[in-house]
């Protein structure tokens, strides 16, 4: 099924990282907004990272984001996918960065896990010249990962960034 990125990146002029991932689920189509399957752990990880409350509303995660100077966007413009599995996603667009990375002053930018990266990797490295990091996937498909193991590694990965923090 081909599928096309319906609502924009989250990002302000204030913004210091920018984390992308691959293209959003069904739940997070469904929701209008990013991270929206409720067993993702996105918004305990960035919180975390930002020290401050998990935020519950749209308006809450976005008011989160921007004051943590977190940008949040994903690779992929369109593609064909077979649900929500990244491993099936083909025939990619890839999203236009410039915007983002000509209006904000993005310090580092972070992958999601494997995927966002090897995509971005594949269609976006050449035309903005920026390497990404790679983090380990927030998704509930990485069980692997303890909550407290990505709290950890996200936090120490990107709070470097965006100054000091409470919490």
């Amino acid at each position: 099924m081909r599928v096309h990125h319906e609502f924009g990146p989250i990002f302000d002029e204030h913004s210091k990282v920018l984390v992308l991932g691959t293209i959003p689920s069904v739940k997070s189509r469904e929701g209008h907004f990013y991270y929206h399957h409720p067993r993702n752990r996105f918004w305990q990880v960035t919180a975390a990272v930002a020290g401050m409350p998990v935020p519950e509303t749209i308006p809450e995660k976005r008011a989160m984001l921007l004051a943590a100077h977190i940008a949040v966007y994903d690779v992929v413009e369109s593609c064909e996918i077979d649900g929500s599995a990244d491993a099936t996603i083909r025939d990619v667009e890839p999203v236009d960065l410039s915007p983002i990375l000509a209006r904000a002053d993005i310090a580092a930018i972070f992958a999601n896990g494997a995927k966002a990266k090897a995509l971005y990797d594949r269609y976006l490295l050449r035309e903005t010249g920026r390497q990404i990091v790679r983090l380990p996937s927030t998704s509930p498909a990485n069980a692997a990962w303890s909550l407290a193991r990505l709290c950890a590694v996200w936090k120490e990965s990107i709070a470097p960034y965006l100054g000091e923090r409470k919490g």
